[in-house]
């Protein structure tokens, strides 16, 4: 066991959110079954220290566990939204009050800032609260029948199980952004998270099992199911759960996406970014500097809005390039739990790898290393996850530069001319997230915003492409799959639709003015 994770002991941590160090990975909530499927080790990429153990879940435990989903199901639609909606307003509570030790579990399981894991739980905390709302606002449309004496309108229905498929790097948020909404919608939920980050589930579960022991929820409204990838991909074929949300890659999503498809169920996805900042004459580099390297360097690059690429103007690129190169030099790399530390660890030693990879290929084609990259090793880094953020001079149309590479590489490059040749530059590639212009020309701005302009699901002035507030969707296009996630209407994924027609008249009348008399 870890001993101390930045003055803190990790054994009071976990012993704070009820988990033990040998751990079961399938729960219906308040029951956790004791599995026997194969152990998974939690290495912290902070230190390299095991945190804890956890017991797969096995083919016969998921069984039981979409059972229990169902028969909760049952009772769970019956709720009144508002109702389902003052559950979760109570556990928007009870993660205030957990706020801390989950932030710091977070930031030493994954290896994030401290002020990103915390983040992180706040957004949690946020989502919560919209979801509150929208319990009362779960609004359908009423229509003008052509009949007279009939009424149409349409209403929202819940689907049923909702299957979350999580990502290691937002291993508490992207969770709670599915099952605050599924719930108030009157779904049940079945999660499977990244294997490499199971006990912030675990915590997870134990936090929503508090509140929902409290007020009687049915056994089954939040379900885990921890394992590898033949857990995900049952959860995938399971013709039982009709909405699987999936984060993850680009590659996962299109094996996820086929299987549901050949189903016919539904699919939210949340793949890769390849996220650009066009910095165009007019950009303020008060705003260009922050805004860029935090993109590229929070979590370390391991962001699907994390900043890969800066498209500049030749007229401004020696002055922003050395502004870049120079802030660079003032980043400190280390512990993720000190928070004078801008950047920690990768999640494994194998991002490390793809991070050395990457940086060989860009050489390779022709790119030239601004701020050289590297594994850090000694005091302080002996996990072996620690590496430099890098950045290089490159062409869009380097296949190192069109493939997402999670990791703090930041690519640059030139563009001429109009503002619209940078947004054919930003949309040349493969995925289509999170996108961003610094300029204070109105024409500018405006063009990058227009049907024209950034491909992306994500379109900024004056920020950067990292992070987004729970009101809006979040999601893109393109090879980033189309998905809708927290804000906006978003909801309505997790519903059904029905079209309802009530006819209050002694006739039947036919639409279309169609006679049939008998």
């Amino acid at each position: 066991m870890s001993e101390v994770l930045a003055g803190v002991e990790i054994q009071e941590i976990l012993e704070q959110l009820g988990i033990e160090t040998t751990n079961s990975g399938a729960s219906t909530g308040s029951f956790w079954y004791q599995t026997k499927g194969e152990t998974i080790h939690s290495y912290s990429p902070v230190d390299g220290k095991l945190i804890a153990s956890v017991t797969a879940a096995t083919e016969e435990e998921y069984e039981k566990v979409i059972v229990k989903a169902q028969e909760a199901f049952k009772q769970w639609r019956q709720i009144p939204a508002p109702k389902r909606g003052e559950v979760v307003r109570q556990l928007a509570v009870k993660l205030r009050e957990y706020k801390e030790p989950l932030g710091k579990l977070v930031s030493y399981e994954m290896g994030k800032s401290l002020q990103e894991g915390l983040g992180e739980v706040q957004e949690m905390i946020d989502i919560c609260d919209f979801a509150v709302g929208l319990s009362r606002q779960l609004y359908g449309l009423t229509m003008h029948s052509e009949r007279p004496e009939h009424r149409m309108y349409e209403q929202y229905h819940p689907l049923g199980l909702v299957g979350i498929i999580s990502a290691f790097n937002f291993p508490v948020a992207v969770w709670n952004w599915n099952t605050a909404l599924a719930w108030v919608c009157g779904d049940v939920c079945v999660w499977k998270p990244s294997e490499k980050t199971p006990l912030t589930a675990i915590a997870c579960q134990k936090i929503t099992e508090e509140v929902f022991t409290d007020n009687d929820v049915p056994e089954g409204v939040s379900c885990l199911v921890i394992g590898g990838a033949e857990i995900g991909k049952k959860l995938t074929a399971d013709t039982r759960v009709p909405l699987i949300s999936a984060t993850g890659s680009t590659r996962m999503g299109k094996s996820v996406g086929e299987v549901v498809g050949a189903r016919l169920g539904k699919s939210l996805l949340e793949l890769g970014g390849n996220n650009a900042i066009i910095i165009t004459p007019t950009a303020d580099l008060k705003v260009v500097v922050p805004g860029a390297v935090f993109g590229a360097v929070g979590t370390a690059g391991q962001r699907c809005t994390s900043t890969r690429r800066l498209i500049i103007h030749e007229d401004v690129y020696d002055t922003v390039r050395d502004a870049i190169v120079k802030a660079y030099g003032q980043l400190k790399i280390g512990n993720p739990l000190d928070t004078a530390n801008h950047v920690g660890p990768l999640i494994d030693k194998d991002a490390v790898a793809a991070y050395e990879n990457a940086l060989k290929q860009v050489v390779a084609e022709g790119g030239k290393l601004l701020v050289e990259g590297g594994v850090l090793s000694g005091e302080g880094y002996e996990s072996g996850c620690y590496v430099k953020p890098a950045i290089a001079e490159a062409k869009n149309d380097f296949k190192i530069v069109q493939h997402e590479t999670f990791a703090p590489i930041l690519y640059l490059m030139k563009y001429s001319g109009s503002v619209e040749n940078a947004i054919d530059i930003q949309n040349g590639v493969p995925q289509g997230l999170s996108s961003a212009i610094m300029t204070n020309n109105l024409k500018e701005a405006e063009a990058f915003l227009s049907a024209a302009g950034s491909d992306c699901g994500i379109a900024n002035v004056n920020i950067g492409t990292s992070g987004a507030e729970i009101g809006g969707a979040f999601g893109g296009e393109k090879e980033t799959g189309g998905g809708r996630e927290s804000g906006s209407d978003a909801w309505k994924v997790y519903m059904r639709r029905q079209t309802n027609t009530i006819n209050y008249s002694d006739t039947v009348p036919l639409a279309q003015g169609i006679k049939f008399d008998l």
